[in-house]
């Protein structure tokens, strides 16, 4: 039987990044909030202070992707913002493909404010489908 794991999950974008915790055992996900730091610098220390607070033993981050499954632009950097995490916290990262999850979200407006965040719990829940 394998331990429970806690995981935080990104959705990744250049002006905020959505977090969301959960964990192995109960496979459900909890949207925790939107980081919208000024720049690299302070993103990566609030960053660093939920690691501290949540102590995940996994990451995981949204893989954007044009429809067709093509990379972007933003596939790049989301990319690159996980393997930051991976080489600064030496935590391990997993990639799920987000295309749809924002599109989901934005038919209930309920979830609009809390939208990234919202995101990053359903890139979570979609890890906990497909890959456990």
């Amino acid at each position: 039987m394998k331990k429970p794991m806690t995981i935080l999950a990104f959705d990744y974008g250049t002006r905020r990044v959505g977090v969301a915790v959960g964990n192995t055992e109960t496979k459900a996900s909890q949207a925790l909030k939107i980081i919208a730091a000024p720049n690299a610098d302070g993103l990566f220390r609030e960053i660093e202070s939920l690691l501290k607070e949540w102590q995940p033993d996994q990451v995981v981050v949204g893989l954007p992707t044009h429809p067709d499954g093509a990379e972007h632009e933003m596939t790049i950097k989301a990319r690159r913002f996980g393997n930051q995490i991976q080489g600064r916290f030496n935590l391990p990262v997993a990639w799920v493909d987000e295309r749809y999850t924002s599109a989901v979200l934005e038919a209930d407006p309920q979830m609009y404010d809390n939208l990234d965040a919202h995101s990053a719990a359903l890139i979570l829940e979609q890890y906990f489908a497909e890959y456990l």
